[in-house]
Parts: structure tokens; sequence; C-alpha cells
């Protein structure tokens, strides 16, 4: 233990992060042990250049941004949509397809505890969590084409156990529990205005799970995707777990994607205002990428072409489809990453956990969309929000629970719950 004591105060001294250290010697043996093994583990090299870099300067230079063109779901005549569907049922059809949903989240802005997909909505005849939303849409496909899907659920180092153990509790649902496959993402510890990682308790250092850009590594190193290749997996639908109008396998846009021979397609929805904070697809020196809000100025927002339309209002959605090679040249590349300030509880210099009255720390979190500037090109399909996007994203705001339970209804024809 000496000599594991001294190497980590090696380590705490070579990157000035002592305070982790102040409560050590009033921890009992277990919780001593399980803070030398942590910060042993822990990676500050990576997070503090991180947290160097992202203080750099990093405006989009908009004379390097191009639009990508998109296909309008309405402008498809009945004979191209039945046309790109069938291409798209042949894929389903063939077992060729497996669903990812990321759900490393925690229901902590619905003002819920525990794993977002557990949180539950209450209709006027029945509940279901988003979980039990999302494994219904998959079921209809299953029974339409009489096959199962496999179904690849991303969780959390946070949220892993109480995820699977919802699922066991809940009988997965009615689905196959030999076609649900479970896997983690990593994390990264938080860091404060300082430079300073920040601790969750005396003992333990604070980590948030680092982007849904993770999925990518994780499958690889978990196994899984050499699973799909091996089951003849030859296209991946990515989705969150917050989107209860979400389509998980939908034959019109994986057809249209089979049938202009792209790799990756995401679906997109109008951005009405031009100045909300949403983020667009665009190409950056020619690549696939997104433009963050904060980069987008009035005049860009409302640039038209030639024949009158929006060149840059084509928001993601988080809805994406990639071949599986795409998917396996995604694994070979280190994704950007980006900086977010965040509200976080810690432990402050009286071994006191605070809650800060704003944001006090960085997270640090990369994003599926940042692989696709590793690509030539991509396909944008712009859907109805009212038919495919209802996100519960807080209690309070544009996307919160009664919002998307309204949308959701009027979509199936449900009776209106009260609001």
């Amino acid at each position: 233990m000496s000599d594991n004591l001294a190497d980590v105060k090696n380590i705490l001294d070579k990157y000035n992060q002592n305070h982790l250290f102040s409560f050590y010697d009033e921890l009992p043996s277990d919780k001593k042990a399980a803070l030398l093994g942590q910060i042993k583990s822990t990676n500050f090299e990576l997070i503090l250049n991180l947290y160097r870099e992202s203080k750099q300067n990093d405006n989009i230079n908009l004379n390097e941004i191009s639009p990508i063109p998109h296909i309008e779901k309405q402008s498809l005549s009945k004979n191209e949509i039945d046309y790109y569907t069938s291409i798209g049922e042949d894929i389903i059809k063939s077992n060729s397809l497996a669903i990812v949903t990321l759900a490393g989240g925690q229901g902590t802005r619905l003002g819920y505890k525990g794993p977002k997909g557990t949180y539950e909505l209450k209709f006027v005849f029945f509940k279901k969590s988003l979980f039990e939303i999302i494994c219904d849409n998959i079921k209809k496909t299953n029974q339409k084409y009489n096959i199962v899907l496999p179904w690849y659920i991303m969780t959390s180092q946070e949220n892993d156990f109480a995820t699977k153990e919802y699922f066991r509790d809940h009988n997965f649902f009615g689905y196959p529990s030999d076609n649900i496959f479970f896997f983690k993402q990593e994390s990264l510890p938080l860091i404060d205005i300082d430079g300073k990682l920040i601790l969750e308790e005396p003992y333990r250092i604070k980590y948030a799970s680092c982007g849904n850009g993770n999925v990518f590594k994780v499958l690889k190193e978990s196994g899984n995707l050499q699973k799909m290749k091996d089951d003849g997996i030859k296209w991946i639908s990515f989705g969150g777990i917050d989107n209860i109008l979400l389509k998980t396998a939908d034959p019109l846009f994986i057809g249209l994607t089979v049938h202009n021979n792209y790799k990756i397609a995401s679906k997109t929805i109008f951005k009405e205002q031009p100045l909300e904070k949403t983020a667009v697809f665009c190409k950056r020196n020619n690549h696939p990428t997104i433009l963050d809000y904060s980069d987008i100025t009035l005049e860009l927002s409302e640039k038209k072409d030639e024949n009158g339309f929006y060149m840059y209002r084509e928001a993601n959605m988080l809805s994406h489809l990639m071949a599986i090679d795409a998917v396996e040249k995604s694994t070979t590349f280190d994704l950007r990453f980006h900086r977010a300030f965040k509200k976080n509880a810690f432990v402050n210099k009286e071994g006191v956990k605070q809650v800060p009255d704003g944001p006090n720390s960085f997270k640090f979190e990369n994003f599926i969309f940042d692989a696709f500037y590793n690509f030539d090109d991509m396909l944008l399909f712009r859907v109805n929000p009212d038919e495919e996007f209802a996100p519960i994203k807080s209690f309070t705001g544009i996307h919160n629970p009664d919002t998307a339970m309204d949308k959701y209804e009027s979509y199936y024809g449900l009776p209106k719950h009260d609001l």
C-alpha cells in the first residue's frame, strides 16, 4: 500500500491535483483504496489537455462553410415512396439492420432520479417508460416482417446497472432478451474553471459520460461491432432514447440511402426560427459537419439558394443511419471534443457537498456527427416534426413531457391527457 500511496502522490504532484487527497486521512480503509484506484486509473493528461485546448478560440471561418442538399419527404411522389420503401424493406427482412439506442443519460433535468430511459409517461389509458415506447416501435417492425431485430443499448457507467435491472424487472417488455445487448459508454472527469478535478464524494472524483460519439469506440471494444458483422448486419440505425416519435427502422429512409449510394444519412427537421439555439448540418471544407448555433449569424441562417430554399436550416434530430463499414471506419478516428459549462454539485474545502448557484465545471464530450467529417458526403432527409420528433429534454422548456405526449397522442389518435 505504501508504494501505491507514493505513486498516487506523485501523480497528484505532477498534475497539480493535490486537493483530491484533502480528506484521505479521514477515510475508512475501503474508501481509501477506492480513491487510490480511481486516481491511478484517471487519465489526467487527457482531461487537462482538453481543458487547455478548449480555451483556445475555435470560431468557424464561414468562408469554409457550404450547404448540404437535402431531400424533403413531402416532396416525394407516391411511386417514389413505394419504390424506396421496397428497397428498405428488403434490407429489414434480410436481417441486415441493427438498432442502437443511445441511453446513457440520467433523468436529472426531468426532476427524476434514475436512468432517463426508465422515466414513465402517464397517458390516459396506460403508463409507459421511454424504453418501453422505443421497444414497442421495434416490436411493430418485427411483427410486420416476421423477424427479430437485434437491439443494442448504450448505457453509461452511471446508469448501466439500474438500466439492466429495470429491463429484468419488466421482463424486457416482452422482447426476446437474447436479442438485446447492453454496452457502456466511457466517462471523463469534470474539471472546474481553475483546472481542478472536482470531487463527488470525499473519496470519489466526479465523472460524466463523454458523449454519444463514444458509441463507435465502445461498440468495437465491447465486441458488439464484430458480433454485428458476424451476424450479417449491413446497416445500423442510431437514435436517442428521448424522442418518443422516433422511427427506429424506417424502410423509406433506408431505401433512399441505399438507392443513392450513401454510407451515412441523417434525418432533419426544418429550423423555423433563424436564430433559435439549434445546430444545423453543413459542409466545412467540403466535409459534412454540424454548425453550432453560436456560429450561426442571421445573414447565414436567412441565406437562400437560386431556387429560394434556405441553405442552412437542416437541424439535427439525432436519427442517423450508417453502413456498418462506415461505423467500422469511424472507430479508427479520434473524434473532437466539445466543452460544455455545467452546474454540478461538488465537495468543498470543508468536505461538505455543495450545490453551486450556477455553472461551475466543464464536461467534455464528442458526438456521432463528429464522425461524419471523415466522409465526403451524406444524405439529409427532412421529415415532419409532428410525425417524427417529440423529444423529452427537461421538465420545463419547449421539449417537455407534456408537449411530447401531446404530439404522440395526436399522431397515434389517442385520447388527450390532462395538461
